[in-house]
């Protein structure tokens, strides 16, 4: 070795060579000319800080260099500042490996591939460099701000660079914790206490995870931002899907998803790089430490706390009996009232859409047949169906269940990319939460104001028949009515007459109450779960999120579905009935869709007390305005649910 390091001295210090090297170029400088100094075993550069001489290695084995993915790489293709030889340390830049593998294309890395005689395919492992590479400029080890951190070949080293997945590698997935200890120390010493460090140190015992099987190796973020949060989460599901599946169906979960920070997250129960099994006394939920580790959050909270079920789930009754029930419940109502409705209205939309005019023409010599919506004869009067309190009752009704769609969907489907858009536009969860309460408020003041003014009408009204045609209540010729219009669907009768309000109507009136309650008492409950944590058993917050999220998906479904088919979507009223907006129906609209209730006014004299003049022009265009700016919301909000949906079902 010294006769080697004397040769190069010599070499170097050589007037001969210094002329020959003088004006030599980076395409002149040969990967054996720099094995002359740094192929020397022991090679070290002298570095002084604070009037601290020290030594830095800078040799090369260029053996097990030419085994790795560089291998065939010549120094100058990253040292490219390198023009001369000998050339002046405190001139040379650092290697941006970051530049070179940001421009890596499928024609380039072929080429690579080719050239190193690899047989990996170009096209999986394009995107997988390139990705990586802009995570890692977007992480908090590739900020350049950023003191003492972690750069390319920390973890990669500079010259051996393998894949991953060979144990040769510095950042193999068992030789991470080491990697990655040499920074961060405390967290390691913490891990290998952990069951997933002794589980490391036992493989026969089983697979276990390391640093970047919970944090990643290139998306690293602030430990307590809510980027490292979810992919922490995320990355916990890979190991205990079910898990994290049951977590995100909770209110834990859905929250500290959107960025809530003061909701329990993954590693505030089970302390992240401390992890141990939940029936080992120091674990934080084992039974001896869960009280404590609740009111770690909730300080106010009775005992009962710890009934609440972080990883319940409606599918093991032996567990979770009350969760199985209700949920089980719940889904079965949501089956069954989509299966009839939507059928309902399919026959429906089939039937109406027969029952059009025929007309047939010729064109290009060819006959052809299209339906017709038929003409119906106009009036100059109209029939006045809803005063302007109760219009102004359903704008109140459709404004806040909107808002509550928007807000209280985005919760349940967390983690959907319009959830995500949504909160971030609006401000955060906390702004979020403020807006569905308030709409919310709304909504029930409005469903259960309007209940309260009915039935004081009703109950002042002596003569009040209430299982009579002006009652909501359901009565035989409902059931009589519904009958008639299957068979009519199906080509077996004739149309039923109606009266003043129909079968669907007053399901979708009561439905309207049924969904009230079960949400607004659900959502009662969450909401005051500061409050009433200390008097009621944990696992009823589990039932309350439950029958909240299901009944508020069944509203979505058959309110922007089934209720906008049968009052602007069939073919008859297609593409909007504008009656709930002006208050009015055309007479002759009135006497086709309520042939009973028109005939009952006109002998008994009332029914010119009800007539109308027709909304003027403006006033017609601006109703539908506003109509077609409801629908369409309505219908992107159905979508963003279905997406939501398909993503993660119902509970």
């Amino acid at each position: 070795m010294f006769k080697k390091i004397i040769l190069c001295l010599i070499f170097f210090s050589s007037p001969l060579q210094a002329v020959v090297l003088e004006n030599q170029t980076s395409t002149d400088v040969t990967d054996k000319q720099c094995l002359e100094c740094h192929g020397v075993k022991g090679y070290s550069a002298i570095e002084e800080k604070h009037g601290v001489r020290t030594k830095r290695a800078i040799d090369v084995n260029y053996t097990a260099m030419q085994q790795s993915l560089h291998g065939k790489l010549e120094c100058v293709e990253c040292h490219k500042d390198i023009e001369e030889l000998p050339h002046k340390k405190e001139k040379l830049e650092t290697v941006n490996c970051v530049s070179c593998h940001e421009q890596l294309n499928p024609v380039h890395i072929r080429k690579k591939i080719k050239t190193i005689g690899r047989g990996a395919n170009p096209r999986t492992r394009t995107p997988d460099v390139v990705s990586q590479t802009a995570n890692y400029s977007r992480s908090i080890h590739g900020d350049p701000s950023k003191d003492n951190n972690a750069s390319c070949n920390t973890c990669h080293t500079a010259h051996y660079v393998f894949k991953s997945d060979n144990p040769l590698a510095l950042n193999f997935r068992e030789n991470s914790p080491q990697m990655c200890g040499d920074c961060h120390q405390k967290a390691l010493s913490h891990y290998k206490k952990s069951v997933h460090g002794a589980a490391l140190l036992t493989p026969w015992k089983g697979d276990s995870a390391t640093c970047t099987d919970c944090h990643s190796s290139h998306e690293i973020s602030e430990s307590k931002g809510i980027t490292a949060h979810r992919i922490v989460t995320k990355n916990c599901g890979s190991c205990h899907e079910k898990e994290v599946h049951s977590y995100m169906s909770t209110t834990h979960g859905q929250l500290a998803w959107l960025g809530d920070d003061k909701v329990a997250k993954c590693i505030d129960c089970h302390r992240g790089h401390y992890t141990q099994k939940t029936d080992n006394p120091k674990s934080m939920v084992s039974t001896e430490n869960r009280l404590e580790t609740c009111k770690e959050c909730h300080e106010d909270a009775g005992d009962r706390i710890v009934e609440y079920r972080p990883h319940g789930n409606t599918s093991d009754f032996g567990k979770y009996p009350g969760m199985f029930i209700v949920g089980k419940f719940m889904v079965g109502i949501v089956i069954i009232v989509l299966i009839f409705f939507y059928s309902h209205s399919i026959l429906w939309f089939i039937r109406e859409y027969k029952e059009r005019t025929i007309v047939r023409y010729t064109q290009n010599s060819k006959s052809v047949m299209v339906h017709v919506k038929p003409e119906r004869p106009h009036s100059d009067k109209h029939f006045q169906r809803f005063s302007w309190y109760w219009r102004l009752n359903h704008w109140a009704l459709a404004l806040s269940v909107m808002t509550l769609t928007l807000t209280g969907m985005a919760v349940m489907y967390p983690d959907t990319e319009w959830a995500i858009s949504a909160i971030d536009a609006i401000g955060g969860p906390a702004a979020f939460g403020i807006i569905h309460r308030t709409a919310g408020v709304i909504f029930l003041v409005s469903v259960f104001g309007h209940g309260i003014v009915v039935l004081r009408r009703v109950l002042m009204n002596k003569d009040f028949d209430w299982f009579g045609p002006d009652s909501l209540l359901p009565r035989w010729k409902d059931w009589d009515d519904m009958k008639a219009m299957f068979s009519w669907f199906l080509g077996r009768g004739k149309q039923p007459q109606l009266d003043r309000w129909t079968y669907w109507e007053k399901f979708d009136y009561w439905a309207v109450y049924w969904g009230a309650i079960v949400i607004g008492l659900s959502g009662v409950v969450l909401w005051a779960s500061p409050t009433l944590l200390r008097f009621l058993p944990g696992w009823t917050f589990n039932i309350a999120t439950i029958a909240h999220g299901v009944e508020a998906f069944l509203a979505v479904a058959t309110l922007f579905v089934v209720h906008f088919f049968n009052n602007h979507f069939r073919p008859e009223k297609f593409p909007l009935d504008t009656v709930m907006f002006s208050g009015s129906w055309d007479l002759e609209e009135f006497k086709h869709e309520r042939p009973l209730e028109y005939a009952r006014l006109k002998e008994s004299g009332e029914l010119e007390k009800h007539l109308v003049e027709p909304p003027t022009k403006r006033a017609n265009i601006i109703f539908h305005i506003f109509g077609f700016t409801l629908l369409a919301a309505g219908i992107t909000l159905l979508a963003m649910v279905v997406i939501g949906f398909i993503k993660h079902g119902l509970v």
